[in-house]
């Protein structure tokens, strides 16, 4: 197929989709005998790039594939286009989700050991209602505790395609500054675990073993 054409339809599709795709999900669009290969896909993303140097748009790869969005720099003006003002969260939520995506998996318990204080069960519920953190497994002690994870729904908004790609801890400094809007609608999260899969969390005691396992 010429690379324009599949540019074109690369585009048109991501942005009629209105949320990531990836390599299969664009390949589906297309009849057997025009199915483009995974290359020929990678290669029309890099000439939107290319198009989208000097634009207010530009194209991004997350975990769950690829999509268009407005830069950064532009959110002053675009934040007009909405009356209602963004979302802010306590500090006590948003270092929850840090915990939460810098140790996982690990139990609300080892949340309020870490934190010294409790952790509201308001907190939790409103990080599972935005689909940003679920429950992988049950820690193998007394009371059997779920044991919490970020899901791609994380990854997707903070534009992240895997876990490893998150800064490094050093580089906070204040949490507030990620104390962004949480209103994007987005979908396919990472299907449940097995009860295989479970037990190998449930085997898993020291929380820096237990981060390494989360990102395997």
């Amino acid at each position: 197929m010429d690379p324009l054409k599949l540019k074109n339809i690369v585009e048109s599709a991501l942005l009629a989709a209105g949320r990531p795709l990836n390599a299969e999900q664009l390949q589906a669009l297309f009849p057997d005998h025009e199915r483009p290969e995974r290359a020929d896909l990678k290669a029309a993303v890099e000439l939107l790039e290319a198009d989208y140097a000097e634009r207010g748009i530009r194209i991004i790869e997350v975990a769950s594939g690829w999509r268009i969005q407005v830069r950064e720099e532009m959110s002053a003006w675009l934040s007009r286009l909405w009356q209602d003002r963004p979302a802010r969260y306590s500090r006590a939520l948003l270092e929850t989700l840090a915990l939460i995506a810098y140790r996982q998996p690990i139990t609300r318990g080892e949340i309020e050991d870490i934190r010294g204080v409790s952790v509201s069960s308001n907190i939790m519920r409103t990080l599972m209602e935005r689909g940003w953190v679920r429950i992988v497994g049950h820690r193998d002690v007394p009371g059997r505790p779920g044991m919490y994870a970020t899901t791609r729904e994380f990854l997707d908004y903070f534009g992240l395609k895997k876990l490893e790609d998150l800064p490094p801890l050093a580089e906070i400094r204040d949490l507030d500054s990620i104390n962004v809007e949480f209103d994007l609608e987005l979908t396919d999260l990472p299907p449940v675990p097995s009860p295989e899969e479970a037990g190998e969390y449930e085997e898993t005691t020291d929380l820096g073993a237990s981060q390494d396992a989360s990102r395997t």
